[in-house]
């Protein structure tokens, strides 16, 4: 090859590889980690197929993803508790809520002695969590664990310290079962704990859960599952004892389908039905639907639109329900939707 043709080589190959560069983008995420373990293995993959778009996500929890959105610091933000349409005022655009999956609020312990699996029915898991019910070996928690062996140990509660989508779920649930829960501390994403110990996002919790013997606390079902923590099978409203699974929370979702048609951000806590467990709901991403760069606003828009395909399919080896097909194509309208400048 001549020195000319060698040159418009070298040249061709750096035009190609700046070309490349400019064209690799960064997806800047924050906010809910009930879905963290589910949106890393996304974000990954993602990449693997797609090496110019790089998914930064970090787990602050949902209050923080809020408000991260909110102040524009991040390109996506993720909630599992809805922005309210009072709350859509003060933002400053408008905002897309788009569900990803759904998953449960798994109620872990730590008790070292119990022998058998813990039930618990609404009562006395508000009466744990309110601090009447103190004790492992409390009457109470025996009459409705026959065979179960409870142990004379105190009760150590275990509870979010941020902002959480998960604990809006799991108070939701609270509030919706009783009447002296929803009256002492009500439903929210922080609350005033009556008791407990709090941990930050829910590798915290689950964290503090495996550490101390006699506790118990509320965690999204995949860090029950990672950190090899027990889950509570819990009384659902039709009377039945359901635990925390792939197929009970995706009985949930489809018990509140109807709701959910009407407005994807309807809660389907404690949904009717014979095999749902009862502290379930959808985690959410949040965008803009007007995109202020080309190349992220693009880059976001492929993104969501894979997690609707591909993205469903790995969702139950990590216990996370699909969203059903109607749900799906609901939520591929509100992806069409955003407007990305040209």
């Amino acid at each position: 090859m001549s020195r000319l043709g060698r040159t418009l080589a070298v040249v061709a190959t750096l035009a190609i590889t700046i070309g490349v560069a400019a064209a690799a983008v960064t997806l800047n995420g924050a906010g809910a980690t009930f879905p963290q373990p589910l949106y890393n293995k996304w974000f990954y993959e993602y990449n693997r197929a797609n090496p110019s778009v790089r998914i930064n996500y970090q787990g602050i929890g949902s209050g923080g993803g809020i408000r991260a959105i909110q102040s524009g610091t991040v390109d996506f933000g993720g909630t599992d508790a809805p922005v309210s349409d009072a709350e859509l005022k003060s933002f400053p655009g408008t905002l897309l809520q788009i569900p990803t999956v759904g998953g449960s609020v798994a109620v872990a312990y730590n008790v070292p002695g119990l022998k058998g699996t813990l039930k618990l029915n609404a009562s006395m898991l508000a009466g744990i969590f309110l601090g009447y019910v103190t004790n492992w070996s409390d009457g109470r928690l025996k009459a409705i664990n026959p065979g179960v062996t409870l142990p004379s140990r105190p009760i150590a509660v275990c509870h979010r310290s941020d902002g959480s989508g998960t604990t809006f779920l799991f108070t939701s649930y609270l509030s919706a079962v009783s009447q002296p829960w929803k009256a002492r501390v009500g439903a929210g994403k922080s609350v005033n704990w009556p008791v407990g110990k709090g941990g930050k996002g829910n590798p915290g919790v689950a964290g503090l859960i495996k550490n101390i013997p006699g506790a118990i606390g509320y965690v999204e079902l995949a860090y029950a599952l990672q950190n090899n923590l027990p889950a509570a099978v819990l009384q659902n409203r039709s009377g039945k004892y359901v635990a925390p699974t792939l197929d009970s929370t995706t009985a949930c979702i489809k018990g509140a389908l109807s709701s959910l048609k009407a407005d994807l951000r309807n809660p389907i806590i404690n949904a009717s039905g014979s095999d749902v467990y009862p502290i379930a709901g959808l985690t959410f991403i949040m965008v803009y639907q007007r995109q202020k760069d080309a190349a992220k606003g693009s880059a976001l828009v492929n993104l969501l639109k894979w997690t609707m395909g591909a993205g469903q399919k790995m969702a139950p080896s990590l216990q996370y329900a699909p969203l059903p097909a109607d749900l799906v194509r609901i939520c591929l309208q509100k992806i069409g939707s955003i407007q990305v400048p040209r």
